[in-house]
């Protein structure tokens, strides 16, 4: 699996950002198959970081409903899997930069 293809995006919430001061991990949304060590060694290649653990979950999908003209509409948002990465102390990835 190549390296862009494991890391989707950084996840940036409030719950992440506040992990980020004081813990020093990020979340990030990670291919399906994607182990915890291809993870490890993407976040390193791609943001020059040392990490210490890889944590994963995966999210599963919520059922949505809605309304509209012709009734009620369900669907499902898809299923992810989240990893939350560890920097060691004193290194920080900047997220923002590329916003």
């Amino acid at each position: 699996m190549k390296t862009s293809e494991i890391l989707v995006k950084p996840i940036l919430t409030e719950k992440a950002n506040q992990q980020q001061d004081k813990l020093r991990r990020y979340a990030f949304k990670v291919a399906r198959k994607a182990n915890k060590l291809e993870i490890k060694k993407a976040v390193e290649q791609f943001y020059g970081v040392n990490v210490i653990d890889v944590n994963t979950a995966v999210v599963p999908g919520k059922n949505k409903t809605r309304y509209t003209k012709k009734g009620f509409v369900q669907g499902q948002k898809p299923a992810y899997k989240k990893a939350l990465v560890t920097v060691a102390e004193g290194e920080t990835i900047d997220l923002y930069s590329t916003i």
